[in-house]
Order: C-alpha cells, then structure tokens, then sequence
C-alpha cells in the first residue's frame, strides 16, 4: 500500500474568515450551546492539572536588566490557549496572541490573534486562521447563550459600559437570543469608541430604536432587562472595577459579564443566581493565582472562588451554565429573580467555531491552500 503522507492546509485572512460565515452570530451562539453541553458531559481538554485551564500567558518584569524587553504595560503579554472538542467537531487547536493597550496609539487592536486548527487523529495542521473575529464572536455569543437561557422571553432593555467591539458581540448574541430588544444605554469613556458603537448599531440593528448615552454606572444598570460590561482597565485593586449595586438591580435583570466587574454585599446575596461558564476553569484560575484572586484575575467568577474560600458563599451556590444547557439543571425559574453569569473565555469555544469556519471555507472554497510537505524529511 502506498503511504499518502502530502499534507496541506488552508491560510484564512481576516477577509476570508467574514466570507466563511464568522460573524454569523446566531450560528455562533448555536455552536456555543453546543460546545457547553460537550464541555457539561466532559468531552474535551484544555491544558493544566484539571484540563480546564485558560491557557499560558508569558508576561514581563516590572525591572529587567534587558533594556530590550517589552515594558509590563497593560494588557501586555503574550498567551497561547489550547484546547480539544469532541462531538461532531473531534478537531484541536491553539489561539496564539500578542497583547498590548498601547496598540490603539497605533490604530491597532489591543490584541492580534491567530487560530490554528489540527486534525485530532494526526496532529496535522488544518488551517491558520485570523482570529481577531472569531475570538471576538465566540465572546460575545457567551452571554446570548446565557440570555437564552435565563433572560426573561421578553426583554427589551440593554444596559452596556465599555461600547468597544466586546459590546458590539454581546449585544449581537443579546439580539439574537432576545428579538424584543429594542433600547440600548450605554456609558464610554472616549467619544471614538462611543461613535463607532453608535454608527454600526444604526447601521446592524435598526429595530433598536431608542439609544440612550448614559453618564454613570448606576444608569446603565437601572431599569434595564439585560446588563453587561465589557470595559477594560487596570487589574490589582478589586475596589476600582466597575461595581453591581443591588439597589440598581431591578428585579428579572439577567448581567453578563465577560470583564472587570465587582458586586456589593446586596448581590452577594443567595437569592442572586451566580452562574459561570465552566466552574473548572475557574478553579484553575483559583489554584494557580495568589489570593484573594480577584485581584489579579478580575472577571466576577474568580471573585465567587474568593467568596467561596472565605466562607461568604457555599460551593452549591455557584451553577454552571452547562448543566443548564444539558437539561440538568433549570434555567430562569421566575420573572423576578436576578441572575449574574461571569463569562471568563476558553480555547474550546474557539475551538468549536473555528472548525466550523473551516469547515464552511471547504464547502465554499474560500482561502490560500499552502502545503506543509509532500514527503516529510524526518519521519
């Protein structure tokens, strides 16, 4: 028998990712259910003691006798999230990405990424894919997951802080969930971001008829059905991150928080359903961070871990949002109950839209086909 060793992949621009469908954002939140019921029933790995780790970060000294080393700016580090995803996917992958505030100085995204996706049997490479789009969609179709599942049906009303491309896709899965949607409030910091929001939110979504600039935090929060904050900041002293007053919070609200955030002891409270995105990564976050954790890692998840360790908050409070999914556990139980869900982000979600992008790229034949080798040297 003849070996049949030749082996090559398909290169996607950022271009070549939009033609194959990455920012089809029901599609996406359809593959994130799906990939939350997998990941509930166990059929996938990422990296670390637990197989739930977020990834590998290399950051940098604040002091360093190298004059050439990069500066510990924020957001400045570089990561590699790897993952495996069972089901109808059965493909791994790794996003890689430098990352640095500073970028925007230069009219660049705060982080560039890259996706490769390999063939779980060989371990052959797939596709190299830009991944700015597919990162961003598989966030933000995180929280349209949740809000189909415990936003009320008729919700209408989105409070946002942070109009970046974050709160472009939450607001997209949002809409997708909830079609009633029809007001947006949303607080910035800088008029660009702000201008930017506004023009494709007229432009994507014209059901949305009311738009309403907001001044402060609290306002964003009052009277809206669906809340999130997709800000960024700096990271080490929890006081500082945006906080959830419970006096803001009507009640029915359901908060989505994929960044910085902090609750008062009003949402502490047990009546208030915390819902994670998969409580094992978490608990790896947990193990490999000082404490209390929150400081160092400020998604409201890792705040929950801090809770749970310091006895403010017992273990059979926090949810995971696929046992929700799964059946397993309940969705929203009532009109009034307040629901928050801390979105922290894992390589199997871009592990599973990424295999369908390539997928949908194949049956379309769309990108650069390049060839690894016909005959390897070394074998």
């Amino acid at each position: 028998m003849t070996e049949n060793t030749k082996i090559d992949f398909i290169y996607l621009s950022e271009q070549d990712m939009i033609r194959a469908g990455v920012t089809e954002m029901p599609a996406c939140v359809d593959a994130m259910e799906e990939m939350f019921g997998l990941l509930y029933h166990g059929d996938y790995r990422m990296a670390g003691p637990n197989s739930d780790s977020h990834g590998a970060a290399i950051s940098f000294p604040e002091n360093s006798p190298f004059p050439d080393m990069p500066k510990p700016t924020a957001d400045r580090r570089f990561m590699a999230m790897p993952a495996y995803l069972g089901g109808r996917f059965r493909t791994a992958g790794m996003k890689w990405y430098g990352s640095n505030i500073e970028n925007r100085e230069k009219g660049l995204p705060r982080s560039i990424l890259m996706f490769c996706l390999n063939d779980a049997d060989t371990g052959a490479p797939l596709a190299f894919m830009s991944a700015n789009l597919l990162s961003a969609y598989r966030t933000g179709a995180i929280p349209g997951v949740g809000a189909r599942h415990l936003a009320r049906k008729d919700s209408r009303v989105v409070g946002i802080l942070g109009p970046g491309v974050m709160a472009k896709t939450t607001l997209a899965a949002f809409i997708a969930a909830c079609p009633n949607i029809d007001t947006v409030k949303v607080k910035g910091r800088g008029q660009k971001s702000l201008d930017s929001f506004l023009s494709w939110l007229k432009e994507t979504y014209p059901q949305v008829t009311k738009v309403e600039l907001v001044d402060t935090i609290e306002n964003v929060v009052r009277n809206s059905d669906l809340v999130t904050y997709c800000n960024s900041g700096a990271v080490g002293d929890p006081s500082t991150y945006p906080m959830v007053k419970r006096e803001w919070v009507s009640p029915g609200t359901f908060l989505a928080m994929p960044a910085l955030c902090n609750i008062d002891e009003g949402m502490e409270s047990p009546d208030v359903r915390k819902v994670v995105d998969n409580t094992g990564l978490y608990d790896a976050w947990f193990h490999e961070l000082p404490k209390p954790a929150h400081v160092h890692v400020p998604i409201i998840g890792v705040k929950f871990l801090d809770m749970i360790a310091e006895g403010r908050m017992s273990r059979d409070q926090l949810e995971d949002i696929g046992k929700i999914v799964a059946g397993d556990a309940p969705g929203r139980k009532n009109e009034d109950e307040i629901i928050i869900m801390s979105v922290g982000g894992m390589p199997v979600e871009d592990v599973a839209w990424g295999t369908i992008v390539y997928r949908n790229a194949i049956e379309r034949g769309i990108g650069v086909k390049l060839n690894l080798w016909d005959v390897p040297v070394l074998r």
